[in-house]
């Protein structure tokens, strides 16, 4: 499912506390492979590295923006306007169909697959859906499936609750 790979690739990185699964060239090209984006044992590099967190960090940006975050969506769209260049996206028809299409291999190919599904997203109406937690300190992406699209937080369990409580301690403080 194109939502699944899209949120996946962004939360790839993990705030709190920092986790990085793209932390070497050979991580990235198993994750990719991990997805059907990528043959294993293809090799990557440490720019195509830095070109992958690159991108995953810009797609982060514009879910934290579907979030009432602010952030700089001229930069991020920047980046990703880079990576959709680097990967040679072209409109390919076959089969009646017009679809997006990678016009070169590899890494930067399998990035391109990425933003192939987030204009799939953006074409059916899910992409809107899709935020990143409002918790500074996370980030998390995720697919909101609230009927108002009104969710604000990963979980209510976490970054909600704690929240919750720093509003009701400053609240309550001024008492």
């Amino acid at each position: 499912m194109k939502n699944d790979l899209i949120l996946d690739f962004v939360n790839t990185r993990e705030l709190r506390p920092v986790v990085e699964d793209l932390d070497s060239p050979r991580a990235l090209v198993a994750w990719l492979a991990e997805h059907g984006l990528l043959e294993a044992g293809t090799r990557a590099s440490r720019a195509e590295l830095a070109e992958a967190q690159t991108l995953r960090e810009a797609l982060r940006d514009l879910l934290a923006a579907h979030n009432g975050l602010d952030v700089d969506l001229d930069a991020a769209t920047a980046r990703i306007d880079e990576a959709a260049c680097r990967a040679r996206l072209a409109l390919r028809f076959s089969e009646c169909e017009a679809h997006l299409e990678p016009g070169v291999g590899g890494v930067r190919g399998a990035l391109g697959r990425i933003l192939v599904e987030v204009t799939a997203g953006m074409a059916d109406g899910t992409w809107e859906r899709m935020k990143a937690c409002r918790a500074d300190d996370c980030l998390w992406a995720f697919l909101d499936t609230a009927k108002n699209q009104s969710r604000a937080w990963c979980s209510m369990r976490s970054c909600g609750n704690r929240e919750k409580a720093r509003v009701y301690r400053e609240r309550h403080a001024s008492h």
